[in-house]
């Protein structure tokens, strides 16, 4: 069984490489480059897969799902600069793919090894991501 939270956070970032020069970072990650940060509505689904307790018929707690996902991502990460307040991006370029693998390595401590958990972190509408520590 797989049960799921959403939450959403507001957060800028850039898209740069530091070892390459403008041309290169341009030439690669395009207006996500722009030195000025640009920002995104992220919207992230955490899926939790167990057994069903038969004591309270539940996989997990949502509201405890719910509490931890404020405390670890979203009070953590709404309305910042990921590439400057954010100690989780520092030497990582901030693409939804690290978004999700830091928020996946973020949670993953915050519950019991026997569940399977799986970030998905859209980005867009259109753009989605999806880690399950793999």
């Amino acid at each position: 069984m797989k049960v799921c939270r959403i939450a959403y956070f507001n957060a800028a970032h850039r898209l740069f490489n530091p070892e390459w020069d403008d041309a290169t970072n341009n030439e690669i990650f395009g207006k996500c480059n722009n030195p000025n940060y640009h920002g995104h509505n992220y919207k992230i689904e955490v899926w939790i897969e167990g057994k069903v307790n038969e004591k309270t018929g539940y996989v997990v707690d949502l509201k405890e799902v719910k509490n931890i996902l404020k405390e670890k991502i979203t009070d953590k990460f709404d309305h910042k600069n990921l590439n400057l307040d954010c100690i989780e991006f520092e030497g990582l370029i901030p693409t939804a793919e690290n978004i999700a693998i830091v928020c996946w390595n973020i949670l993953n401590k915050s519950f019991d090894k026997s569940y399977g958990l799986t970030v998905r972190l859209w980005e867009t509408e259109k753009n989605m991501v999806e880690y399950n520590g793999d």
